[in-house]
């Protein structure tokens, strides 16, 4: 039996989260509900915008916030990023260690600036994500730990690092090592953003193809260059033996390779969809680490999911995990 259910990669970000309004958007000349990358001047400015406005600060990251969710639910997991030696940088590395996800950051850590990401959360409950990798972007295979990756049941990485020639390397190389020793690889587009902008370099990710992919509707629809649902899932057929696209208040669908399987929503009022993707790709991997059926793995996936976007914040407390965890047992 592997150590790790699963061993995820992925950028090492302090979230800071603001609720703003359109307007403010409008004003900083943002586009709404993406993910764009500044660089460091341009995201001081936009928090200089919002200085007025209280936020709230967590270790954040898309595929970290899938590693803590794999491991609050009962799981074992393992992230491989990289941060700077500065506050936030042992900020983050705290938060990590406490939510009881293992990690390469154990030595002395370089000088730099660790990245943080900007969320901003209008009235409709949408996130738009200002970025600044800082010193994640230099995340290179120096930053895996191959003792771990061969001893994980999944290898998970985030689209996010398709941006980065380092990360993307990094990425093909551990997905090669996972392959060659039987661990099963997955990926999250992440982002309708990478889609349009970085298709090319997702391609080289998934390679030959990867055992599982995780996509909301818009991403799959945009990998696909389908305007329909059917031309979408014969497309990612071609990518992934299975795959999960995440449909917001109309649930998912999850094809497991002969089936395509609808997982219900659970229906809640909406106010922050903040981590809601990263959620539910955590809690469908811890599911099918355990050995559950794809539709087990999608009841829990979903009803955390839905949880999460009740609050502000990507992240759920251990104790309501383990009451979503009783719910479906």
């Amino acid at each position: 039996m592997a150590k790790y259910d699963v061993y995820g990669i992925g950028n090492a970000l302090v979230d800071m989260e603001y609720e703003v309004e359109v307007a403010d958007l409008e004003a900083l000349g943002i586009e709404k509900g993406v993910m764009t990358l500044v660089d460091e001047d341009h995201q001081l400015k936009i928090m200089s915008h919002l200085a007025a406005h209280a936020h709230q600060r967590s270790s954040g990251g898309s595929a970290a916030n899938s590693m803590i969710a794999v491991r609050q639910f009962g799981g074992a997991s393992f992230y491989s990023c990289k941060v700077a030696g500065d506050d936030l940088g042992h900020f983050y590395m705290k938060d990590l260690r406490d939510g009881g996800v293992d990690t390469n950051h154990h030595t002395e850590k370089e000088s730099g600036h660790t990245g943080r990401c900007v969320v901003l959360v209008t009235p409709d409950s949408d996130r738009t994500l200002c970025t600044f990798l800082g010193i994640s972007g230099g995340l290179s295979k120096k930053e895996l730990v191959e003792d771990a990756l061969l001893d994980s049941e999944y290898f998970y990485m985030e689209g996010y690092l398709v941006t980065s020639e380092t990360a993307r390397e990094a990425c093909i190389a551990a997905k090669r090592l996972a392959e060659a020793s039987g661990v099963k690889t997955a990926i999250s587009l992440s982002d309708p953003n990478m889609v349009r902008f970085f298709k090319a370099g997702l391609l080289e990710m998934i390679g030959s193809g990867v055992d599982l992919l995780f996509a909301n509707e818009d991403e799959a629809k945009g990998m696909a260059g389908a305007a329909d649902l059917g031309g979408t899932l014969d497309y990612l057929k071609t990518l992934s033996r299975e795959f999960v696209i995440t449909r917001g208040s109309k649930g998912a669908l999850v094809w497991e390779g002969q089936t395509l399987i609808e997982i219900d929503p659970v229906p809640v009022e909406a106010v922050d969809t903040v981590g809601a993707g990263d959620m539910f790709a955590g809690a469908f991997l811890y599911g099918r680490g355990q050995g559950w059926e794809h539709p087990r793995a999608g009841a829990l996936a979903s009803a955390a999911a839905a949880k999460l976007v009740t609050r502000l914040g990507p992240r759920l407390s251990a104790t309501e995990t383990q009451a979503i965890l009783q719910s479906i047992l």
